[in-house]
């Protein structure tokens, strides 16, 4: 009896220990998707927390590993993300993205011999990658290993003779070797394969521009700005092909552009400020140096061009003051003496100013040989001769713009960098970012009710621009949980406590809970049109995270994700049968068909919010990128023109570049 006894015990011990490892695994598996969640909205901190929890559980995964290394590698630890991406190689070396993440860790270490060693690797699992190969051929030229650089763009080449990035590339080995002819060959190879290739345009410039062919180098940068519209050394260069051709208002205008696209250039501002001196504008030329001093406060020939200008606007103790620097920096500069000399005796100095002159005089007289003037109209940066203060200033060598390292891991999926990318979706939120660019401000009476309703801790926005959670903030939505479910336990017809949790569950990214909880609210209120609003952001918040593979590239969406999508139209549908005119709503309608590749739909929905609001500048420029991706250019270019006049600037880019096509 005593031994039937035990072995029933053990019987139901066994069960107990399967249903529990299967709970864990559940458990586990979801605490992982919230991770992935996270990192996917860029939540990195939240993220790794999630990825610490399924490591202490299961450290033998390697999967964990390798995203928390991501969350890692976007927060620039390069090193943790190493040794993330080493631990998943340890328990699962059969996979190619460890490799390719610790290379790109080991990149910006400037580790290039060992990121080899990882790119070597990942080709060897994926063969038919060709970023890997482009990443590769980078890290032996870095070695400056040339011949080995030349037979891995022979294997490109071979491999995909119809893309001119392997030609490019292989011109830029030409440059590195200093042999131009083997490397123009290379560029007109690559501009027959694809003439719209920016990278060979540029290089072809360059070669010009150092022949002093500055025509041909300007009309070689207008094909290679049309395609690359966001490189701000193509504006820098194309400024001083025009300058050498003395066409000053088109140079000031390429800084300008240059400066928009990267406001912290050095040449850009230096050589604007050359330029506004010239042209009289002298408080404007004084800003452009103020900037270069906050960034080099060692550049005297800044210092005395400022002081020239300070001069100029009657700002005579300023000018002295620069001056006296450079002097100090440079006793033998004679000009200075001879200027500082002048403003003295502007401001009464006369004993200060005879000094001065004393100086230069003496100086003179001990000449004994005559001085050279250069009759170049640039110096080189790194050329600090005071006697040059007043020439255009480029980089030290006329090179292209060195070709950056190809990364797949983006994380959100607007942040990619490609062509055709319509702005996010509206949220409810509780954290928003200003749009700088321009003023529309999103505001409906049904986000209105709710924050009246005080059904939530604190009042909500409509946002397409989510600002991330703090760890301290993260911290508060736990506890709201927790404190909120202990409610909930009493009071489990609660909608309004529903929809508070639905909101911090969605906020910590567990977008699984959240749906559950809103479905409920929906349940108890069917009439509440904005629940169902908040649904539909949920279900498509989590379609979003899933739908991306693991090196983060949204996918076509899953049989799955086909459904979720759908779900989403019938929440924002029957809100719409309860509140018609919900713009909102039929703006993330289009949303979610273009994610479905729906583009008659997509474009439906989004007049429909244009002829509820005229004045939607997401609207217009969501349509305007639907039209182009359907084949109507046209139509879409207007579209973008309305989008840029509402204030998204960045429309006027792709007009730019899509125009004529």
């Amino acid at each position: 009896m005593k031994r039937l006894i035990y072995i029933i015990l053990l019987i139901v011990n066994c069960q107990l220990s399967i249903v529990n490892s299967a709970l864990a695994q559940i458990n586990t598996d979801r605490v992982m998707l919230m991770g992935r969640n996270a990192l996917y909205y860029e939540d990195y901190v939240l993220s790794i927390q999630r990825f610490n929890m399924v490591i202490a559980a299961k450290p033998f995964l390697s999967e964990p590993y390798f995203f928390r290394g991501l969350a890692k590698f976007y927060l620039e630890d390069y090193n943790g993300a190493e040794l993330d991406c080493s631990s998943a190689i340890e328990r699962n070396p059969y996979l190619g993205n460890p490799y390719i993440l610790r290379a790109l860790c080991r990149v910006n270490q400037k580790h290039f011999a060992d990121a080899e060693q990882d790119y070597h690797k990942a080709t060897s699992i994926n063969p038919m990658d060709q970023g890997l190969l482009h990443n590769l051929v980078l890290c032996q030229m870095e070695q400056k290993a040339y011949e080995r650089a030349d037979s891995s763009l022979d294997i490109m080449i071979r491999q995909w003779p119809k893309e001119a990035e392997g030609y490019t590339m292989k011109a830029q080995v030409g440059f590195a070797q200093q042999d131009t002819a083997r490397a123009e060959a290379w560029i007109d190879r690559a501009l027959e394969v694809n003439p719209y290739e920016g990278p060979a345009w540029s290089m072809k410039a360059m070669v010009d521009l150092n022949r002093g062919k500055y025509a041909e180098g300007e009309a070689d940068l207008d094909k290679a700005i049309v395609q690359l519209p966001r490189n701000a050394g193509l504006y820098i260069y194309r400024a001083l092909a025009r300058i050498n051709q003395q066409n000053l208002r088109g140079a000031m205008t390429d800084y300008d552009a240059a400066l928009e696209i990267e406001p912290g250039n050095y040449l850009g501002h230096f050589n604007r400020g050359l330029l506004r001196a010239q042209v009289g504008d002298d408080n404007r030329a004084i800003e452009d140096f103020n900037f270069v001093l906050e960034q080099e406060p060692d550049n005297t020939i800044a210092l005395y061009n400022r002081a020239l200008l300070l001069d100029q606007t009657g700002d005579y103790k300023g000018a002295i003051r620069d001056i006296s620097a450079v002097i100090e920096e440079y006793p033998e500069f004679w000009t200075g003496y001879q200027t500082r000399a002048q403003i003295r005796r502007k401001i009464g100095d006369t004993y200060g100013a005879e000094r001065d002159e004393f100086k230069v005089l003496k100086a003179e007289m001990e000449k004994r040989t005559g001085t050279y003037k250069s009759h170049a109209r640039t110096r080189k940066k790194s050329d600090r001769n005071p006697e040059d203060y007043n020439k255009i200033v480029e980089e030290d060598t006329r090179e292209p713009d060195k070709q950056e390292y190809t990364s797949e891991y983006r994380g959100r999926v607007q942040n990619r960098q490609t062509d055709l990318v319509p702005e996010p979706q509206y949220v409810l939120t509780y954290y928003r970012r200003q749009n700088q660019a321009h003023s529309f401000i999103p505001f409906h009476r049904l986000v209105e009710q709710l924050n009246q309703s005080e059904a939530l801790p604190t009042e909500v926005f409509l946002s397409n621009l989510e600002a991330n959670v703090t760890e301290e903030s993260m911290n508060l939505h736990f506890s709201d949980i927790k404190a909120v479910t202990e409610v909930l336990s009493d009071s489990p017809e609660t909608a309004g406590l529903y929809v508070r949790r639905a909101l911090d569950y969605y906020h910590v990214r567990d977008f699984e809970a959240a749906i559950s909880d809103m479905t409920r609210a929906i349940v108890l209120q069917p009439l509440v049109p904005v629940s169902y609003f908040l649904r539909a952001q949920m279900r498509c918040a989590q379609m979003m995270a899933q739908n991306a593979s693991a090196d983060m590239l949204p996918l076509s969406p899953t049989t799955e994700g086909k459904i979720a999508y759908g779900q989403a139209l019938e929440d924002l549908q029957h809100l719409l049968q309860l509140e018609p005119n919900m713009v909102y709503a039929h703006y993330n309608m289009g949303g979610i068909y273009v994610q479905l590749h729906e583009y008659d739909h997509a474009i439906e929905a989004y007049t429909r919010a244009i002829e509820l609001d005229p004045r939607f500048p997401e609207a217009w420029y969501n349509r305007g990128i639907v039209r182009l991706l359907d084949g109507h250019t046209q139509q879409g270019l207007a579209d973008l023109s309305q989008a840029g006049e509402l204030g998204l600037y960045g429309a006027y880019n792709l007009i730019k570049r899509y125009s004529g096509r």
